[in-house]
C-alpha cells in the first residue's frame, strides 16, 4: 500500500488543523512565567512562558493586548487564557492569548501598583510639590458626579461649616471609559478659567473597578500640574488612589473633604468672641493707664500752683544766667591776660625795637636785606632803614673785616 506524501507546508497546515479542532486546546488556561517579553511596533507582544521543565512560546496580537489593565514583565507570575494553534511557516506550536492575569493578584490591583511605583519614581507624590491649601477659600469647586450621593454631602457640610463659601459644581461621570476624561478636562477648566481657589475631586464609595477613573495617569497628571490646589476625596476610608498619592491633601471620604476644606464657623465665632474679648480688655487697660498717668500730671506743682511754679522756674533761670555770665567774664580775664603776654612776645621780637636802639637795616637795589658787604659793591645804591625813617645812599667804599 503506497502511502500519501506531504509537503513541509501541508504537513504543518494538516497539524494545525488537528489542533484547532481539539477543545482543549482551542480554550486553554496556562499558569507559568514570563521571559523574553517583547513589544513590537506592531503592537503584538511575544513572550515565553515557562515553569521548573518547560517553556511555551506566546503571542498576544495588539487588538487583545491594548485591554490589559497591567504592564507585564519579565518574571510575572501569570494565567493566560487562549488557544494553541501551530504558526505554519515555522512549524512551531504556541499560546494565541486573548486575557492574561496575575496569577493570585488582581490585574487592577497590579495597575494600580505599576502605575504608583512609577508615579512615586518620577517624584510626583513628594511632598515638596503638596500647595498650601487656603484658610478661607472663597469659592471652593467640586469635580464629581451631579448625581451621586457624595455631591450632597459635600454641600451639606460645607453649608454647616462655612456658608461664607460660594460651590461651583464641575459635573462630570466618575466610572466608566469615559469618566478619566471628563476628569481631567474639568480640572483644567478649573485652572484655566481661575473658577476656584480649591477643588475637591472625588466620588462616593465602590469597588476598586468602581474608582478606577481615579487609578488613571491623565487624571493623576491633571491633578499635579493643577495651580488650585486639589482636596482627592475618593471612596471610603480604607479605599487608596493614585489621586490620594498626588494631591495636596487626601481626605477619608468626600464628607471628610468638606470639612478639610473650610474652616468651622462655630469655631470662627468664638475665636472672634475671644479676640473681641482681648482687644476691650487691652483698651480698658489703655485706658485705665491713661487715667493713672492724667491724675499723676494733674497733681504736679505746675497745675495745682502755675505762679509759684513759674517764679521758681524765673529764679531757677536767674541763678543760670548768672552762673553763666560769670563764666563768660572769667574766660574773658583769662583771654585777656593771654592776649597781653603774647602781644609782649611779639613786641620783644619786633625788628622796630631792634631800630630803636641805634641799628640800622640796610636793603640792596633787589630790596633784599643785606647781612655781608660781599653783598654790595662800589658805587651801589643802597636803602637804608632807621627807627623813624628810610635813607637813600650810595656805596663809596666797601672794606671786609673793618673790626679784625
Amino acid at each position: 500500500m503506497s502511502r500519501q506524501v506531504l509537503s513541509v507546508s501541508q504537513t504543518n497546515e494538516y497539524i494545525r488543523i488537528m489542533m484547532d479542532r481539539d477543545d482543549v486546546l482551542a480554550g486553554i488556561a496556562v499558569r507559568g512565567e514570563i521571559s523574553n517579553y517583547k513589544v513590537y511596533p506592531s503592537g503584538h507582544h511575544y513572550f515565553t512562558l515557562k515553569d521548573e521543565g518547560a517553556s511555551l512560546k506566546c503571542v498576544m496580537f495588539r487588538s487583545s493586548a491594548q485591554k490589559l489593565k497591567f504592564q507585564p514583565q519579565n518574571g510575572m507570575k501569570i494565567i493566560t487564557m487562549g488557544k494553541i494553534s501551530v504558526y505554519p511557516r515555522d512549524g512551531a506550536y504556541q499560546l494565541y492569548c486573548s486575557t492574561m492575569a496575575l496569577d493570585g493578584v488582581g490585574d487592577l490591583y497590579a495597575a494600580f501598583e505599576q502605575l504608583k511605583a512609577k508615579l512615586s519614581a518620577q517624584g510626583l507624590f513628594d511632598q515638596s510639590h503638596k500647595k498650601q491649601l487656603p484658610k478661607y477659600p472663597a469659592t471652593i469647586g467640586i469635580v464629581t458626579s451631579s448625581a451621586g450621593a457624595a455631591v450632597h454631602d459635600i454641600l451639606r457640610i460645607l453649608r454647616k461649616r462655612y456658608p461664607l463659601t460660594t460651590v461651583r459644581l464641575l459635573p462630570v461621570r466618575v466610572q466608566g471609559a469615559e469618566a478619566p476624561g471628563e476628569i481631567v478636562a474639568a480640572i483644567d477648566y478649573a485652572n484655566y478659567y481661575h473658577l476656584a481657589d480649591l477643588l475637591i475631586v472625588g466620588r462616593g464609595g465602590g469597588s476598586i473597578e468602581d474608582l478606577w477613573a481615579f487609578n488613571d495617569e491623565q487624571v493623576a497628571l491633571a491633578i499635579y500640574r493643577s495651580e488650585i490646589p486639589v482636596i482627592s476625596a475618593v471612596g471610603h476610608e480604607p479605599d487608596f488612589t493614585i489621586s490620594d498619592f498626588i494631591a495636596d491633601l487626601r481626605a477619608a471620604t468626600p464628607s471628610n473633604a468638606a470639612e478639610l476644606a473650610v474652616p468651622d464657623q462655630n469655631g470662627l465665632r468664638q475665636l472672634l468672641d475671644s479676640a473681641q474679648a482681648s482687644m476691650q480688655a487691652a483698651i480698658l487697660k489703655h485706658i485705665h493707664t491713661s487715667r493713672q498717668h492724667l491724675k499723676a500730671i494733674s497733681m504736679s506743682p505746675a497745675l495745682q500752683n502755675p505762679s509759684q511754679y513759674v517764679n521758681q522756674r524765673r529764679a531757677a533761670l536767674s541763678l543760670f544766667q548768672t552762673q553763666l555770665l560769670s563764666a563768660q567774664q572769667r574766660t574773658l580775664s583769662i583771654k585777656r591776660q593771654r592776649f597781653a603776654s603774647l602781644t609782649a612776645a611779639m613786641d620783644a621780637m619786633s625788628p622796630l625795637k631792634v631800630l630803636s636802639r641805634g641799628y640800622a637795616m640796610v636793603q640792596n637795589r633787589c630790596n633784599e636785606l643785606v647781612r655781608s658787604v660781599k653783598q654790595i659793591t662800589d658805587n651801589e645804591d643802597v636803602r637804608i632803614t632807621l627807627s623813624d625813617g628810610i635813607v637813600s645812599a650810595c656805596i663809596t667804599d666797601v672794606k671786609e673785616n673793618v673790626y679784625e
